[in-house]
C-alpha cells in the first residue's frame, strides 16, 4: 500500500503514523475503498466519545467543588449539570450514550460480537444526536470483516486520545482525517477523485478566492476539503467560522457521509441537503445564490446528461453536449452564483480548448459576456486520479468593481506547470511559495493601483483583452498567451564561449578513450581466466 505525505512535526507523525498502522491491519480483509470507511468511522467514534469524557470530567471537577464561580453562577446542580445536554452540545460536543462509549466497546474488544456491539453504538449516537442521523458506517457486524482483527483494531485506536488535553491543539482528528484521507487516496488512485481534492489545490483555490465571509457553496463536494480549507482560511485572517455559511452536494452516499463526519469533527455547521443526490437533476439548493463556489467536479463525464435536462434553465450560455459534463458544471456555478459571486474550479485541459458539440461557443460566449476572469494551468501530476493535465478557471459575476477595478475586456493568464515539487515518484505539490506566487500575481492584476502595479511576466502571465482572445479563437490555454520566459542574460564573449566549450569537449573524449581502455583491460582479464 503506498504511504501517505509526511506529517508536518514529528509528534504528528508519530500519532498519525500509529492510526495508518491501525488502518493496515485490515488490508487484505477489505479492499481500501471499503476499510477507508472503517477505519474512519471507528476514529470518528473515538473522538466524540474522548470529547464527551473530557466535557464530563471538568462538568464533574467544577460541581464537585462549591465554591467555584462555576458552581455558584450554575442554576442546576451536580448531577444535574453533568447529565445536561445543553452543556455539551453548546461547545459542539455530541452526546455519547453508555453503550457507545469508548471504554464500555474496548471492554469488549476482543468478544466475538464486537461488530454487533459497534453498529449499535453507531445507531445509539444517531439517535441522540439529529445531525448524524443516516451518516455514520454501520457495517461491522458483516461477516466479511475477521472480527479478531477488528478488535485488534478497537484496541489500536483505544491507544491514541484526541482530545486538546492529550495533544494541545484543537484540530487533532481533523489533522488526521487529512492524512488518512490523502492516503486512502494514493492507495485507491482513480477512485480518489470521488472524495479527494489534493490540499495544496485547494489551498490554492481559496487563496485566490478568500472567502472572508458569506455563502461558499460546493455541488460536487467530495469529503468536503473545499469547506474546510475556507474555515481555515477565515480563522488563519482572524475571523471566525461562523462567518461563512456552508452549503454542498455530493452524489456518492458514502462519500456524503464522509463529508458530514469531515465537518463535523472541527464544529463546522453545513447544509449538505438531507441525503446524496445527483446535482444536475435534483438540485437541492435551487435557490441559493452563493458568494462562493469552489469545486472540483468530476472530468469529462460522459452520462450526465438526460432528456430531462434538455431546456434548462442553467443552459443560459448554450446546451452542453451530452458526452461531455464539463461545461454543464461551468454553467451549473454560474447559476448558484450571487450577483457579486466568484467561483474557482478545476477542469481538466480540453475544457479550455474543445469544440465539441457547441462547446467552442459556450466558451466564446462566456468570454463576450465578461465573466471569465482567469485562467490557470497548472503542473502535471498534482492529483491521484487524474493523469490527465489540469486547470483552474475563476469566473465573476460583477468585473466591473465588488471592491476591485473594472476587469471587463481582459482576462489574466496564468502558465503555473513549471511550478511544485515531486514528492513521491507519482505525486506533485505545490509548495506554500508556489501558492503566494500564484495568487499574489492574481491579486496584483485583480486590484491594480499605482501602489499595487501588475506586470506581465513572459513565461508565467499575461493579461489579454478580449481582442486577442478572439484572435486565438477563443481557445484558453494559458501557453498560447504568456509566451515563451526571457533567456538568462549571457555576458561571455562569442570566442571565450566557443573556445572553452572546444576545451570541455576534448576532455571528455580522452575520458571515454580512457573508459574505454580499462573496461578492454578488464574484459581480457575475464576472458584470459
Amino acid at each position: 500500500m503506498a504511504r501517505p505525505r509526511k506529517a508536518a512535526s514529528a509528534k504528528a507523525k508519530s500519532l498519525e503514523q500509529t492510526l495508518w498502522d491501525a488502518a493496515d491491519k485490515m488490508r487484505g480483509n477489505l479492499e481500501a475503498g471499503e476499510y477507508k470507511h472503517v477505519v474512519l468511522g471507528l476514529v470518528f467514534l473515538k473522538f466524540i466519545s474522548d470529547a464527551f469524557e473530557s466535557r464530563r470530567a471538568f462538568l464533574e471537577a467544577a460541581t464537585a467543588d462549591e465554591t467555584s464561580e462555576y458552581f455558584i453562577n450554575n442554576p442546576l446542580r451536580r448531577p444535574e449539570i453533568v447529565e445536561s445536554r445543553d452543556e455539551y452540545t453548546a461547545l459542539n460536543v455530541f452526546w455519547v450514550p453508555a453503550e457507545a462509549r469508548w471504554g464500555f466497546l474496548q471492554d469488549r474488544a476482543k468478544q466475538p460480537e464486537i461488530g454487533v456491539l459497534l453498529d449499535a453504538a453507531m445507531d445509539l449516537i444517531e439517535a441522540e444526536n439529529p445531525s448524524l442521523r443516516g451518516v455514520l458506517p454501520k457495517q461491522y457486524a458483516r461477516a466479511e470483516i475477521d472480527k479478531r482483527l477488528l478488535g485488534e483494531l478497537v484496541d489500536l485506536i483505544g491507544t491514541i486520545g484526541f482530545t486538546k488535553v492529550d495533544h494541545g491543539a484543537d484540530d487533532v482528528l481533523g489533522r488526521v482525517y487529512e492524512y488518512f484521507l490523502g492516503g486512502f487516496a494514493s492507495s485507491e488512485g482513480k477512485r480518489a477523485g470521488e472524495y479527494y481534492t489534493p490540499r495544496s489545490v485547494v489551498r490554492l483555490l481559496v487563496e485566490m478566492l478568500e472567502p472572508y465571509h458569506g455563502r461558499v457553496f460546493d455541488p460536487c463536494c467530495g469529503s468536503g476539503g473545499m469547506f474546510v480549507q475556507s474555515a481555515e482560511f477565515v480563522a488563519a485572517h482572524g475571523g471566525r467560522r461562523s462567518d461563512i455559511s456552508v452549503y454542498g452536494q455530493e452524489y456518492t452516499a458514502a462519500t456524503w457521509r464522509l463529508a458530514k463526519m469531515n465537518l463535523a469533527i472541527r464544529g463546522i455547521d453545513a447544509d449538505l441537503g438531507d441525503r446524496a443526490d445527483d446535482s444536475f437533476h435534483r438540485d437541492l439548493h435551487p435557490d441559493l445564490r452563493a458568494d462562493f463556489v469552489l469545486a472540483n467536479p468530476p472530468f469529462n463525464v460522459s452520462d450526465w446528461y438526460t432528456d430531462a435536462l434538455a431546456d434548462d434553465p442553467r443552459w443560459r450560455y448554450g446546451t452542453p453536449p451530452a458526452g461531455n459534463g464539463n461545461y454543464a458544471w461551468i454553467q451549473h456555478f454560474i447559476h448558484h452564483l450571487s450577483p457579486n459571486g466568484v467561483a474557482g474550479f478545476v477542469l481538466a485541459n480540453g475544457s479550455l480548448s474543445s469544440k465539441t458539440s457547441g462547446e467552442g461557443d459556450i466558451r466564446r460566449r462566456l468570454v463576450e459576456a465578461s465573466l471569465l476572469d482567469c485562467i490557470v494551468a497548472l503542473p502535471e501530476k498534482l492529483f491521484f486520479n487524474a493523469g490527465i493535465p489540469v486547470c483552474l478557471w475563476f469566473i465573476a459575476k460583477n468585473r466591473a468593481g465588488n471592491g476591485h477595478r473594472d476587469r471587463r475586456g481582459e482576462v489574466l493568464f496564468i502558465d503555473a506547470r513549471k511550478l511544485g515539487r515531486m514528492e513521491t515518484r507519482t505525486l506533485r505539490t505545490l509548495s506554500t511559495e508556489d501558492t503566494q506566487r500564484i495568487a499574489e500575481t492574481y491579486h496584483n492584476w485583480r486590484n491594480r493601483t499605482p501602489d499595487q502595479p501588475y506586470e506581465d511576466i513572459p513565461g508565467f502571465c499575461k493579461a489579454a483583452n478580449i481582442e486577442e482572445i478572439a484572435a486565438h479563437d477563443f481557445v484558453l490555454t494559458p501557453g498560447r498567451y504568456v509566451g515563451a520566459a526571457d533567456a538568462e542574460a549571457d555576458d561571455e564573449p562569442i570566442e571565450d564561449k566557443l573556445a572553452r566549450l572546444r576545451e570541455e569537449l576534448l576532455k571528455e573524449f580522452d575520458e571515454a578513450r580512457r573508459l574505454e581502455a580499462v573496461i578492454r583491460q578488464r574484459l581480457e582479464g575475464l576472458l584470459g581466466g
